[in-house]
């Protein structure tokens, strides 16, 4: 269509609107309606061509704005919609500027809103939109506008409206990029407010206008906006954390400053590579390649050298692990030193969610850093200590992954000079095992031959006193048990060289756990070490270092206590020696003399006597194993057992006489005493055993019968009638024992008395005493238990082989006064010349 006809056609369109515009001015609302709804159908509706459509629009443009505050909403929806559509059809859209933008800048940009309907500012926020996308750069001229409208609706009430102006914030960055970044800086604190709106998707839309903000402005806001992207990278929705990173990758590659910003945007494009969402791992990872290929080719002067010979990994690279590009590392490795106190910062932050990305951002940047981590290794290990103390499992097993690392990158010598002195010494007395538990991560990661120089000294340390055993808190002993195991499984057969000390480690973990589970891997551990060593099992092991073991607990006998770990390292040494430790006798009683002395601790005591009353049971197979405990056993019952005897007022005094009571029974009872070494000593042994029998303690008394018995039963028939007679009056006093089985104990030891009488016994010599056993035995006859009475029936049969007449005569005396006369009469039947020649039966 010609002009002309175009204006004519417009002037026509135009006369047929005079009425309708002029009912715009009406105050009836429906009037106003009609007239706009009119108005429409006579232009947008009419597919009119954009030409005459530009001069119709020129002549609605003004009512039209008018009616953008038309106190009716209808209204001002009919000539929003109507606007949108001129500007999306005239060919030149951008005449409407000088009118339009003040007008949308006083409906939106106004402090408070003017546009009181969600809906509509949505609409007139879209159709803001639709300009910038029709106009492009002739919209610099109302960068004030925009600015202001764009600020007060990235703030705005409605979700949905603060979508599509960070929409329009992104268009007309990229429209107008000369003249937006010298107000972009206005936009990032409305932005930073609306960033964790509750709606993802609206979310994702203030980090997609945070890129172009920063990316299109002066860049100076980074730091005001790197730590809120920092945070959406926790976020719970996906969507928004490959948002963040699709920015930060971005700006990586295109900001123009982006060298000044290096340290802060590289974490948070290398977190997104550990993200759990693999399209967000690997998008992450393909951008950091891109940045680092770009650095390394803007930087190739100064890389040559480096990547003439960098290229080649380094040996003993993890396997399995993609070596990131050389531009990569390098970006690392020159921002590390920022990058390492932020970590460490951030690495106890109250978050878990903070604590657990962090950790998770160490490894990797350890990994590319390698051996450049060595100049950061103190601060390093710091981190990692802490780290290893955090309540979230994730954190810790994240953070010896990286130690692990460190492990690989860091030489031993080098390593191992700081961490030693914090094993032996911890900076936290509150977790002590924190530095054993960096240890073992990173000899974990060193490889077998550097590391078996350094063996000797990592194994003292292990072994000192202050380390293995100052602690028994249950993590620190798993965490000492760790670093011998990785000793063993990193170096196994070089371990020969230090198997004395790792045993010592292993021995002390089994003496001072509590846990079944902990004291079993140790054991487990101490067969792992037979296996590097070739030895058929833990008494090989034993039998290999067992003088060193008994010297190492010598050196510090004299300062024994209840609370020493060496006693607890003795009974596991003996006990798990098996037989090996009958070999060490010579070497092993010195040790008891000195710690068993009765000056020495009562409760220290009391635990090895029962230790040793254990073993003695089973002597054949432990101290006796060579039959040498036999030529020490005479010189052990002098020198320890019996001065452990002697009484001594107290409660605990009483507990270590019954220990060492349970001791005695165990030798005499498990054969390593011969009964010729008994009778040498017999003149020392019975007066305290004796005297034990009046024991406050049951168990006391218990043990001392016992030990009669087993004295009488060893030595009885070779004792002259004088110790004889000693024996039998305190055995009767026990009869009246407030405890049956001490009376029953008592009662067996009377009739093996009475066997021990052999032809030197004479009865009439010693008529008296038999005269007195007899008496007080036949009182017995009536006790309420039944089974005293059969005990004493017996005891007075075996008596009446001695001296029948005498015995029949004392039961003759009381049978009328005797309440149980049926016993009386079964004896005096069995003591009969008839029952002499044919026994009684000795039933009731």
């Amino acid at each position: 269509m010609a002009a002309g006809d175009e204006q004519h056609a417009a002037s026509e369109v135009l006369r047929g609107l005079a009425r309708h515009l002029n009912c715009l001015n009406e105050d009836n609302k429906a009037t106003r309606k009609r007239a706009i709804e009119q108005i429409k159908r006579e232009t947008i509706d009419k597919n009119l061509s954009s030409g005459v459509l530009q001069e119709v629009f020129s002549a609605l443009l003004k009512p039209l704005l008018k009616c953008l505050s038309d106190p009716m909403e209808r209204c001002r929806e009919t000539a929003i919609m109507m606007l949108s559509e001129f500007i999306r059809c005239v060919p030149k859209p951008e005449e409407s500027l000088p009118y339009l933008m003040p007008c949308l800048a006083q409906r939106l940009g106004e402090k408070d809103i003017q546009e009181p309907a969600e809906e509509l500012r949505l609409s007139a926020m879209q159709m803001l939109t639709l300009t910038v996308e029709v106009c492009g750069k002739q919209l610099a001229p109302y960068l004030n506008e925009m600015i202001n409208i764009l600020q007060r609706t990235i703030a705005d009430p409605f979700p949905e409206v603060k979508r599509e102006s960070c929409k329009c914030t992104v268009k007309f960055a990229k429209a107008v990029p000369e003249h937006f970044h010298m107000q972009a800086e206005s936009l990032v604190k409305p932005l930073m407010q609306t960033i964790s709106h509750q709606h993802s998707r609206v979310r994702v839309s203030v980090i997609e206008a945070t890129g172009a903000v920063i990316q299109h402005g002066s860049g100076k806001n980074i730091g005001d906006v790197a730590s809120h992207l920092a945070q959406r990278l926790f976020d719970d929705s996906p969507q928004v954390r490959k948002a963040v990173t699709i920015v930060v990758g971005d700006w990586l590659l295109h900001l123009r400053d982006r060298y000044s910003y290096f340290h802060t945007l590289v974490p948070l494009l290398l977190s997104s590579i550990s993200d759990e969402i693999p399209e967000i791992s690997l998008l992450a990872a393909d951008s950091w390649r891109q940045v680092g290929t770009q650095w390394e080719k803007e930087n190739e002067e100064d890389l040559k050298d480096k990547m003439d010979f960098l290229l080649t990994p380094p040996p003993f690279y993890p396997a399995g692990v993609e070596r990131p590009g050389l531009g990569c590392r390098e970006l690392v490795v020159r921002n590390l030193g920022r990058l390492v106190p932020a970590m460490t910062h951030d690495v106890t932050d109250w978050l878990v969610a903070t604590r657990v990305r962090t950790s998770q951002l160490l490894s990797v940047l350890l990994l590319h850093a390698e051996d450049h981590s060595t100049q950061h290794l103190q601060p390093l290990l710091a981190t990692l200590y802490r780290a290893c103390t955090d309540s979230e499992k994730d954190v810790v097993s994240n953070c010896l992954a990286a130690a692990k690392l460190l492990g690989t990158f860091v030489p031993p010598e080098v390593f191992l000079k700081l961490l030693l002195d914090h094993v032996s010494t911890p900076s936290s007395p509150s977790h002590p095992w924190a530095p054993l538990m960096v240890l073992a991560a990173l000899l974990g990661g060193c490889s077998k031959p550097l590391l078996k120089p350094h063996l000797t000294e990592i194994a003292n340390t292990l072994a000192q006193p202050d380390v293995c055993q100052e602690y028994q808190q249950v993590l620190y002993l798993e965490q000492l048990l760790a670093c011998v195991d990785v000793l063993l499984h990193q170096c196994e057969s070089d371990c020969c060289s230090v198997s004395l000390q790792l045993l010592q480690v292993l021995v002390t973990v089994q003496s001072l756990c509590t846990e079944p589970h902990l004291s079993e891997k140790a054991l487990q551990s101490a067969q792992f070490l037979c296996k590097v060593q070739s030895l058929d099992s833990v008494t090989e092991l034993y039998r290999q270092h067992m003088d060193q073991l008994l010297g190492w607990l010598s050196a510090s006998v004299n300062n024994w206590s209840s609370y020493s770990p060496q006693r607890l390292q003795l009974h596991i040494i003996v006990t798990q020696s098996g037989p090996v430790i009958g070999e060490f006798v010579s070497r092993l009683m010195p040790l008891l003399q000195n710690c068993l002395q009765p000056d020495k601790d009562p409760e220290m005591r009391m635990s090895i006597f029962t230790m040793l009353a254990k073993l003695l049971l089973d002597a054949a197979n432990t101290l006796d194993s060579q039959g040498l405990f036999r030529n020490e056993s005479e010189k052990f019952l002098c020198d320890v057992l019996l001065p452990n005897l002697v009484w001594q007022a107290g409660r605990t005094a009483a507990a270590v006489r019954t220990a060492a009571l349970s001791c005695l029974l165990a030798l005499l009872h498990g054969g390593s005493i011969t009964p010729g070494q008994l009778l040498c000593i017999e003149g020392k042994l019975s007066p305290q055993v004796l005297s034990a029998l009046t024991e406050d303690s049951q168990m006391g008394r218990l043990m001392a019968c016992r030990s009669l018995s087993c004295i009488l039963r060893l030595i009885g028939t070779s004792l002259d009638p004088e110790a004889l007679n000693k024996i039998y009056p305190e055995l009767l006093k026990r009869l009246d024992d407030s405890s049956e089985e001490v009376r029953s104990v008592a009662l067996q030891a009377l009739g093996l008395w009475l066997s021990s009488l052999t032809e030197d016994y004479s009865p009439q010599v010693y008529a008296p005493h038999l005269q007195f056993l007899f008496r007080e035995l036949i009182v017995y006859l009536d006790d309420p238990n039944s089974s005293v009475q059969d005990q004493v029936l017996e005891i007075l049969r075996k008596g009446s082989s001695i001296d029948p007449a005498l015995l029949k005569t004392e039961v003759e005396a009381v049978r009328d006064r005797h309440r149980c006369s049926l016993y009386c009469d079964q004896l005096l039947q069995h003591i009969s010349p008839t029952s002499a020649e044919t026994p009684a039966d000795s039933s009731k």
